[in-house]
């Protein structure tokens, strides 16, 4: 029983399950907001702007025998505003999420010679504590810096 949980616990802090998580619960819940701005707001102002009625947009719909509604290119055009509005809003999302738990990984650049390096934070030289950039005294022994703090870089392993 332990491994199963140790398993389920694994898999659902893996990121990919969670930014999927975050996509599913923020589009579900702020899809009610965006077909209510397309309905309302956006679909009011085309019908305005080509002329159509209160239930079509004129030049928009194409009547097909038989039916009540027919071909309805404005609710068409509406779903897909509807959905460009929640792709992006949960694409924000998953990036802050991503930019938030990514916060604590190190950065890396090339050095001259085409190798990896990797930022390393500053450290103090006296308790070897991580320091914030520019810091001229240590906030952990106090110690007074010979020079502010810089960030440093050292060859990837």
């Amino acid at each position: 029983m332990k491994n199963l949980l140790a398993e389920f616990k694994e898999f659902i802090n893996r990121g990919n399950v969670i930014d999927m998580a975050v996509g599913i619960i923020i589009g579900a819940a702020f899809t009610a907001i965006v077909t209510s701005l397309t309905d309302d707001i956006i679909n009011p102002l085309i019908k305005l702007i080509t002329g159509g009625n209160g239930t079509e947009v004129a030049g928009l719909t194409i009547p097909v025998p038989g039916t009540e509604s027919g071909i309805d290119f404005g609710a068409f055009i509406s779903a897909i505003i509807n959905f460009l509005i929640v792709a992006w809003v949960v694409f924000m999302m998953v990036k802050a999420f991503n930019k938030m738990k990514d916060g604590g990984k190190k950065h890396f650049k090339r050095g001259k010679n085409g190798e990896e390096l990797i930022e390393q934070a500053p450290t103090c030289p006296f308790c070897l504590e991580e320091i914030n950039v520019g810091a001229t005294r240590c906030p952990h022994c106090t110690a007074e810096l010979p020079a502010p703090a810089e960030v440093t870089y050292k060859p990837a392993e």
